[in-house]
């Protein structure tokens, strides 16, 4: 379902978000039942695949991801992979429970350009605390180089029925 002529963008309603786990809240994104957010309409990059600690983003480079010396701005990347690595977290979880990222560090290997296309990020789960979980995430271009990698360690929220 979820083709560039085919995405909304938005939050879920607050009542139907609650009840799911995280893994169901983003396999609800991925179908379409709820919208991908609106960072992913800004920034062009979407959730594309879920699994039990597992979240892939595809993204699109383009000009305005653009910094003053002409090549996309780290942040992108960063931004990509602090959200796959939340969301392999994010699979994880049962319904009502939430994250925020503690910490994502980031070494980038080649730069991005505006013409660098479509690049695809996959997060996965490393080790799965009660508390803690600790993630990290790997940034390639549509040929399969590698462009980025990077950690992220996410804080468990309390329930929040």
């Amino acid at each position: 379902m979820d083709t560039e002529t085919q995405r909304r963008y938005g939050l879920a309603d607050r009542a139907q978000f609650i009840s799911k786990t995280g893994k169901q809240v983003l396999q609800a994104i991925i179908s379409g039942e709820f919208p991908q957010p609106p960072i992913a309409q800004a920034l062009t990059f979407w959730l594309v695949e879920v699994g039990d600690g597992i979240a892939v983003f595809e993204g699109d480079a383009g000009a305005h991801l653009l910094n003053p010396s002409g090549t996309v701005h780290g942040g992108w990347g960063l931004t990509l992979i602090d959200s796959a690595t939340g969301c392999a977290a994010f699979s994880m979880l049962p319904a009502g429970v939430g994250f925020t990222t503690i910490e994502t560090k980031t070494n980038f290997n080649r730069p991005l350009f505006e013409n660098s296309g479509r690049v695809r990020c996959e997060g996965r789960v490393i080790s799965l605390g009660r508390r803690i979980i600790t993630t990290d995430a790997t940034l390639k271009s549509a040929d399969g180089r590698l462009l980025a990698h990077g950690t992220s360690t996410i804080m468990v929220l309390e329930s929040e029925n």
